[in-house]
């Protein structure tokens, strides 16, 4: 299966802030950019951070019981190799990113197990990473 690259646009309160966390901290290629608005190459993907006035979601977050953990809600992120994503943690923890649910697999020994991780961007808004054990299992109940 071909998956199409998304677009995801969302508020950052400090755009050179932002920049920073997502052109250095996460090593990403920065495509068009204006003086309120930069793209960026999310794995393939079109991140783009428009500065904007705070939102209600980065002002008070939102937690659903997962695992046994409280998920921020919303969040976005993505899938990745086991490999990649072990990899992402080791770098956000160089960078000494603070997480809000600390790298761990969730699930584990059932259908779906998985690594996952939340933190942070410098404007609140909630990210996600993770990996399956078994991609095809990405969706099983």
């Amino acid at each position: 299966m071909s998956l199409s690259p998304f677009h995801l646009a969302i508020p950052v309160t400090d755009l050179a802030a932002a920049r920073h966390f997502y052109g250095t901290v996460f090593n990403l290629s920065e495509g068009r950019s204006s003086d309120k608005w930069v793209d960026f190459d999310f794995y393939g993907h079109q991140l783009v951070i428009h500065e904007h006035p705070k939102t209600a979601s980065q002002e008070s977050v939102h937690k659903n019981a997962v695992d046994g953990h409280g998920v921020p809600v919303p969040h976005f992120g993505l899938v990745l190799s086991w490999e990649d994503w072990e990899a992402l943690a080791a770098r956000l923890r160089d960078f000494q990113i603070k997480f809000e649910i600390e790298p761990y697999v969730r699930f584990k020994g059932q259908v779906g197990e998985q690594a996952t991780m939340f933190f942070y961007d410098p404007s609140g808004n909630a990210l996600e990473f993770k990996a399956f054990k078994d991609i095809g299992q990405m969706f099983a109940k």
